[in-house]
């Protein structure tokens, strides 16, 4: 977690000590901890949080603890999350405006777009259920005037992700800057959709990702 939470900087994802990562356990998840420098630390630093929002440890959690718990309770198939203020994802966000099938690649975050939550205020019950509702169906999704949430099976795959979709974002901001770029009808996006379930399968590896 914190090699992650050091490379969500170092790749752009994160400045400072925004951003939060949570990882699922047998006693209930793992949590970075609220305010401090990735670059500074150890082990005992990471929260164990419970479902039932009590924690050990240290220190105290991330202010998103709900977040991250309620996304948790919500979606069993999701082992970890990461939340970053990344630029183009926030820049959109602050837009109020999610991510359209401009390109094939959405649909590496389960479905046809990602979508931009209401606004709600930083480490609330409301900032989660909202962000639970841009989710459903998807793997990732932007919070308005806030940041970016995307879900994995484990930390590797909601970093990959996250990359992804800054990505996506960054394209799509810069091709805003000449015009409105074409979108992709639902009926290609169901055909991509489909064809991402069995890409990058090989044999002898078991089942791939169905991502790039």
């Amino acid at each position: 977690m914190i090699a992650t939470a050091r490379r969500m900087n170092t790749a752009g994802l994160n400045q400072g000590t925004s951003g939060n990562l949570s990882v699922r356990v047998e006693e209930g998840f793992l949590l970075t901890p609220t305010g401090m420098e990735y670059d500074a630390l150890v082990p005992e630093d990471i929260v164990l949080m419970r479902f039932d929002g009590s924690h050990e440890g240290r220190r105290r959690p991330s202010s998103e603890w709900q977040l991250h718990r309620d996304i948790l309770q919500a979606r069993p198939e999701a082992g970890a999350i990461l939340h970053a203020h990344s630029m183009f994802c926030t820049t959109l966000a602050c837009l109020r405006r999610g991510i359209p099938a401009f390109h094939y690649m959405i649909s590496a975050a389960g479905g046809s777009d990602v979508r931009c939550a209401p606004y709600a205020t930083f480490g609330t019950a409301e900032l989660a259920k909202s962000a639970l509702e841009a989710l459903e169906g998807r793997k990732a999704c932007l919070l308005a005037n806030h940041g970016m949430l995307a879900l994995g099976k484990d930390l590797p795959a909601a970093f990959k992700l996250a990359v992804e979709v800054e990505t996506l974002a960054a394209m799509y901001w810069r091709a805003l800057q000449v015009g409105e770029p074409f979108i992709l009808d639902d009926a290609e996006m169901e055909r991509v959709i489909e064809k991402f379930k069995t890409y990058g399968q090989q044999p002898g590896l078991g089942s791939g990702s169905g991502e790039k």
